[in-house]
């Protein structure tokens, strides 16, 4: 993988549009994105990409939104997935047009070649705190 770092742009017209029909006082995320903005650069993950070309990365900036959103939501891999492709809330907060997919599957490689999944749902839970103190910082 190799990192081509991108300018982050404006969340796409279509976007904002369906999102605003379907929640006309914004949604958790939605709110984040307007009011804290951008959350993280592709630069500041510059250093965990290897200088050599290789296959384009999925935009960090992206991936680590995706992680929070997923946090917050308490959904394992396959959930967060589908919620990229299916929500307009998401959407909205990861500057993804309204007919974009998803991100591309969570299974990895592991050192012998063989396929490992993620499982953050294994994890402690740790309970709605961190929706309460984003909402909070967003009221």
């Amino acid at each position: 993988m190799s990192l081509k770092p991108e300018p982050i742009g404006p969340i796409p017209s279509e976007t904002i549009r369906v999102a605003k029909a379907a929640f006309p006082q914004g949604s958790l995320f939605m709110k984040m994105r307007d009011e804290l903005g951008t959350l993280y650069q592709d630069d500041l993950f510059a250093d965990l990409f290897p200088p050599a070309d290789g296959q384009p990365a999925l935009a960090p900036w992206r991936l680590a939104l995706v992680t929070i959103m997923q946090f917050i939501e308490e959904l394992p891999d396959r959930q967060a997935a589908d919620a990229v492709r299916s929500r307009i809330d998401w959407k909205y907060a990861l500057l993804r047009r309204v007919a974009r997919g998803g991100i591309p599957g969570t299974t990895r490689k592991n050192e012998k070649g063989g396929s490992w999944v993620i499982q953050p749902d294994a994890m402690p839970s740790y309970g709605s705190s961190a929706k309460i103190v984003l909402s909070n910082m967003l009221e």
